[in-house]
C-alpha cells in the first residue's frame, strides 16, 4: 500500500472539481434533498470559484493518494481565508473528503496529520473545523483525533439551514 499526499495547483483543476462533487454527494445525499445537494454543488464546486479558492495565498488543497489513484483531498485555510474569524494562531480544515472506496484505510488520518504538520510550521496554536452535527462517522473520527466540541455555526445546504459543530485541536 503506498500513500502519498500532494499539493494541488491550477492544473489539478478539473480532477479537484471531480472528486468534490463526488465526495459531496456520497456523503450528504441520503440526508438531504435532491435540490439541496444540486444548489450547493452549483454554488460551492463552480469552476470560477475552485480557480478563486486555489490562486488564495491563504488556503492550500492537497491529495491523498492510495496506490497512484486520488483517494481524497484536504483543504486548510488560515488569516483571512477561514470561514470563522478565528484569530491569528488559528489554522482551519476546511474540508476533508475521501472516496467510499478509500474509505476505512486511515486515509483520513494522514490528511489530519498533513494538516497538523502545515499548521506548526506556520506557528499556529490550533486547529478548527465545523462538521455536520448529523455526520456522526465525521464526528466520531474527529473525536478519536483530539479535537473537542466548541461551539457551533450554521451553514446552508440550499434553502436549508444546518448546524455544523465547530470542534478545535490545540497544538503542542
Amino acid at each position: 500500500m503506498a500513500i502519498s499526499i500532494k499539493k494541488i495547483n491550477h492544473e489539478n483543476l478539473d480532477e479537484l472539481k471531480e472528486i468534490g462533487i463526488e465526495t459531496f454527494v456520497d456523503t450528504f445525499k441520503s440526508q438531504n434533498s435532491p435540490e439541496n445537494i444540486k444548489n450547493y454543488i452549483d454554488k460551492a464546486f463552480r469552476t470560477e470559484k475552485l480557480k478563486e479558492e486555489l490562486a488564495n495565498e491563504f488556503s492550500d488543497f492537497y491529495f491523498i493518494c492510495y496506490n497512484n489513484e486520488t483517494a481524497g483531498y484536504l483543504k486548510i485555510n488560515t488569516d483571512d481565508s477561514q470561514t470563522e474569524r478565528m484569530g491569528d494562531e488559528a489554522f482551519e480544515i476546511e474540508r476533508i473528503y475521501i472516496r467510499t472506496k478509500y474509505q476505512r484505510k486511515k486515509l483520513g488520518e494522514h490528511l489530519i496529520h498533513k494538516a497538523f504538520e502545515v499548521a506548526k510550521s506556520l506557528n499556529k496554536r490550533c486547529i478548527w473545523l465545523g462538521v455536520w452535527e448529523e455526520n456522526h462517522n465525521a464526528l466520531a473520527f474527529y473525536k478519536r483525533m483530539g479535537f473537542i466540541p466548541s461551539g457551533a455555526h450554521s451553514f446552508s445546504m440550499g434553502e436549508e439551514k444546518q448546524t455544523d459543530i465547530i470542534m478545535i485541536k490545540t497544538l503542542v
